[in-house]
């Protein structure tokens, strides 16, 4: 699953509602990550061993820190808000750090601060480079 890609063998446990998964820390209740559902919500309750879910995890009180690579046109996309860095910035990583308001960019020169508009969770923490090889074919 995808879920253990990114969480890397941590021990997580799952909360199933209807349009959602979280991934939260079996401890500390804090939450972790979410995705979409993509089992049927009639399904679910054929699911071996599940149980009533306690109370919903909470999220983290401090900034989460993600990093981007901006686009060929300087852009970067974070929680579904995109946010033009300029042209200077192409195909750079950029630090973001996320609070409930604010994304915080750290560039090389200095951070922006930019209010936040949307109310999306951070799906992705680190957003990998992807070197895109051609192939020439004679």
């Amino acid at each position: 699953m995808l879920a253990a890609e990114m969480l890397n063998g941590r021990r997580v446990t799952d909360r199933i509602e209807e349009r959602t998964l979280m991934f939260f820390d079996p401890v500390t209740r804090q939450l972790l990550r979410t995705r979409p559902n993509p089992i049927p919500w009639d399904r679910v309750r054929y699911l071996r061993d599940a149980r009533p879910a306690g109370p919903p995890p909470r999220p983290s009180r401090e900034p989460i820190t993600v990093q981007r690579v901006a686009s060929n046109s300087g852009v970067i996309m974070v929680a579904g808000q995109k946010v033009a860095l300029g042209r200077i910035h192409a195909r750079r990583i950029v630090t973001v750090h996320v609070s409930d308001t604010t994304l915080a960019i750290e560039l090389p020169d200095d951070v922006r601060i930019v209010r936040r508009t949307t109310t999306q969770a951070v799906r992705n923490i680190k957003a990998a480079a992807r070197l895109r090889k051609v192939t020439y074919v004679f």
